[in-house]
């Protein structure tokens, strides 16, 4: 159960990260530096949500 949560947890992050990613890459200028940390921190909690949320129970 913790780790479906936490799962749900971390997904609920990497949508957070991408959204942040999406609105400082539309703002452009110096913004850049910010879409590229958070869309790789996004990228990075949404392989950890697809991990626990696919793993099966022994």
């Amino acid at each position: 159960m913790q780790r479906r949560l936490l799962g749900i947890l971390f997904a609920a992050l990497a949508a957070g990260l991408a959204l942040v990613a999406v609105f400082s890459a539309l703002e452009g200028g110096g913004a850049w530096v910010i879409a590229l940390a958070s869309a790789a921190l996004a990228s990075w909690l949404a392989d950890l949500a697809r991990r626990a949320l696919m793993r099966k129970r022994a």
